[in-house]
């Protein structure tokens, strides 16, 4: 695939967009490409909404719309492109189903439009009843950072006296990043895609994610010649710059790279200089490891013995210069009771490869943080040593766990929760379970653009503008050159009565009695932060991002290994704790579908960020048009249950049942069947995307990884059955 075709893509995506826009009398024109000649147009810097990337874009503005997107060109994510998403999200700002009003819950269960006066008063005296019923600790945050959300929610949350504030993370990474951490003392590595002779996708798809510079990398590393590997259930839309797919039987990605790790071992095609300086506890290791044949692997996994040890081979002939990329969501994310210690069978591999910090192999970029602020005007928030509720019970984990703080609800330990730009209950986990355990709460508020899943358990819903009508703190971001960038605000407040998040948690925080936190304005704090790293906010807004180029990245960089011993650990006794061996070892999915049945897996798509943009009318035009929400199976699977292409069926299980449309193809392997994780809205004020396709995780019963916190959201098995017209 050429450059010119991938910008043709981005061009015709912008078009579609603007189709959609004229015909809501919205944001007209909006277009990537092009030229803006009219003198009254403003150009803004910005930061896309479209997902949690946050790709930078130029927005011009003409008469109060917005006529035109580019990408950012310093921008590490775009580099001067944005993805259908990017385009399409846009909408969201003049969506007729946007929250106007601060909303209360009444008597019947329905809503009732409340002024902010009220909103707050109300609010700020049921957090004073739980504070002097049960303490701060009873009270929780939970929020899908951005950039000024991650400061000002757990900000607030803290300011109150507690500690309890959680993101989507174990939804999302929380058992990767354990286990990566387990290892190494790190939570992350990045995969130098572009400049590696061979990589290994498990259950990662670039092109699904979807980050523009991604993309381009994967796209010179094909041009290159590089060997990229695609180990997953589903042939993903990455494929096109892939050399080899792998089907690979889900929930079994551990046994294959124990298998791999085996084979370096065996054949002595490991990096024994390096390990020999570095690691610890390899003996202990290879003591179980070496019984980790291909031929033990193959019935496991369903990959030829033979093709493991090509594999393996391939590796070894590409080390330094190869990884396996560190995955997100699906596969290893978080998905399965062995999640996390595919993690650290990962990061073991990766360790043999000898590739950390190595060109082609697994990199540690360095990244750059505000320094602190002036005291008198940033109070310091009062010193809490408590741990957030749950830390104990999933210690291996990388930050606090919400599925337990949605447990301590349900126990009653936990009353009253704050929901900033999260939509726990349809997004986490079993969402009849996550309903159940909000029941128990003696206060709900939910801050977001468009009523959800879980606003609809609020007490109160309190409207925050849309990312195009706001500014935000700076977003500073870690790569081979750190960076940071501004979300400007693009467009005039739409909705009078809708607040940014810094100025609706500040309020929030006065009216509760902790304004002496919060006596700043969003642009001071923005200036104090850049000032803290040698920049201005002047500046930033002048160009949107903004590099340190004395930080950049250097090839053979030494590590400084963040566990207690300073060396890389194969055995690690404190994992022992919960129930796992000191060096991982093969575990099975907790759930195996019975005879008849099938695993169901989910994932991303490249026109839709999980449930935040499916209500977007572009985006969920081409998902209607494109039947996106439809269950792939293989046709061996279609033939069994008798339908063809395009038939409905019936999905079910002791949790849930409905009926999808099918999509029959090579691309799915027959172990599994898969559904994007996008659809099945229940939200009837979401008129786009409600009753549109089936929700994954309502076949899922709940459940959380020992230890690392995973959601577990693959441990499921489904029944499937011909729907006769």
């Amino acid at each position: 695939m050429s450059e010119h075709a991938f910008t043709r893509r981005s061009f015709l995506a912008a078009g579609a967009v603007a189709t959609g826009l004229a015909a809501t009398g919205g944001l007209v024109g909006c277009s990537s490409g092009g030229s803006v000649s009219n003198e009254a147009t403003r150009i803004v810097h910005s930061l896309c909404g479209g997902c949690s990337s946050k790709c930078g874009f130029t927005a011009y503005v003409n008469d109060g719309k917005l006529t035109k997107q580019i990408g950012d060109l310093a921008h590490k994510d775009a580099a001067g492109k944005l993805c259908a998403r990017g385009y399409g999200y846009a909408n969201v700002a003049f969506s007729p189903d946007r929250l106007t009003d601060p909303l209360k819950r009444d008597e019947k269960g329905g809503f009732q439009k409340i002024s902010w006066e009220q909103a707050y008063e109300e609010i700020a005296q049921k957090v004073a009843d739980i504070v002097s019923a049960s303490g701060p600790e009873a009270l929780a945050m939970i929020h899908d950072p951005r950039p000024s959300g991650s400061y000002y929610a757990p900000r607030f949350m803290k300011a109150l006296g507690s500690n309890n504030v959680y993101t989507h993370g174990p939804a999302c990474y929380s058992s990767r990043r354990g286990g990566f951490k387990a290892v190494l003392g790190k939570n992350d590595w990045s995969s130098d895609v572009e400049h590696a002779k061979m990589t290994m996708f498990i259950g990662r798809s670039y092109a699904d994610g979807i980050k523009p510079t991604q993309i381009m990398q994967l796209q010179r590393a094909h041009e290159n010649g590089s060997k990229v590997v695609l180990v997953d259930p589903r042939c993903n839309n990455t494929m096109p710059f892939a050399s080899e797919w792998v089907p690979i039987k889900p929930g079994t990605d551990l046994a294959l790279v124990l298998a791999l790790s085996h084979e370096l071992v065996r054949t002595g095609g490991y990096a024994k200089d390096f390990v020999k300086e570095n690691v610890e506890g390899f003996d202990e290791w290879w003591a179980y490891v070496r019984t980790c044949t291909p031929t033990w692997a193959e019935p496991i996994t369903g990959i030829p013995a033979d093709t493991i040890s090509r594999l393996a081979a391939d590796f070894a002939a590409a080390a330094p210069h190869a990884s396996i990329e560190s995955s997100w969501r699906a596969a290893f994310g978080c998905m399965y009771t062995n999640s996390g210690e595919t993690g650290r069978a990962v990061a073991i591999f990766n360790t043999l490869l000898g590739c950390w910090n190595q060109k082609g192999g697994a990199l540690f970029y360095p990244s750059v943080k505000p320094g602190s602020l002036d005291k008198a005007k940033f109070a310091p928030l009062p010193k809490n040593d408590a741990k957030p509720y749950g830390n104990d019970e999933f210690k291996l984990g990388p930050e606090s766990n919400v599925l337990a703080a949605a447990e301590g609800a349900r126990k009653g330990d936990l009353k009253g929760f704050f929901f900033y730009n999260s939509n726990m209950v349809a997004g986490y986990q079993n969402p009849a379970h996550l309903k159940e355990c909000m029941k128990n709460l003696d206060l709900c508020v939910v801050i977001d653009v468009q009523m959800s899943e879980t606003a609809q358990l609020a007490d109160y819903v309190l409207p925050e503008c849309s990312y195009l009508e706001r500014f935000e703190v700076p977003q500073f971001i870690g790569g081979r050159v750190p960076t940071v960038s501004v979300r400007d605000q693009v467009l005039d407040l739409i909705h009078p009565n809708t607040k940014s998040c810094d100025r609706i948690f500040t309020e929030l925080a006065e009216a509760c009695g902790a304004g002496k936190y919060f006596t700043f304005t969003v642009e001071e704090l923005a200036e104090a932060q850049l000032k803290s790293v040698g920049r201005s906010l002047t500046e930033l807004r002048r160009v949107g991002t903004l590099s340190f180029a004395d930080k950049e990245f250097s090839y053979g960089t030494p590590v400084k290994w963040g566990t207690k011993s300073g060396k890389i650990m194969f055995a690690n006794p404190a994992v022992t704790e919960y129930g796992y061996s000191a060096v991982p070892q093969w575990i099975p999915p907790s759930v195996e579908p019975a005879e008849g049945q099938y695993r169901l897996i989910g994932g991303k798509q490249s026109v839709q960020s999980h449930n935040q943009s499916v209500n977007v009318g572009t985006l969920f035009e081409i998902s209607r048009e494109y039947g996106l929400e439809r269950l792939w199976m293989h046709p061996s699977v279609a033939e069994k249950i008798g339908v063809k292409d395009g038939d409905t069926v019936e999905m079910s299980n002791d949790l849930a049942s409905g009926k999808v449309r099918v999509k029959v193809t090579e691309r799915m392997s027959p172990w599994a069947v898969y559904m994007p994780t996008h659809y099945g809205c229940t939200v009837k004020d979401q008129h786009h995307a409600y009753g549109f396709g089936l929700r994954n995780m309502d076949f899922t019963g709940f459940r959380i990884e020992p230890g690392y916190g995973g959601a577990c959201n693959h441990e499921n098995a489904v029944s499937l059955k011909k729907v006769n017209a």
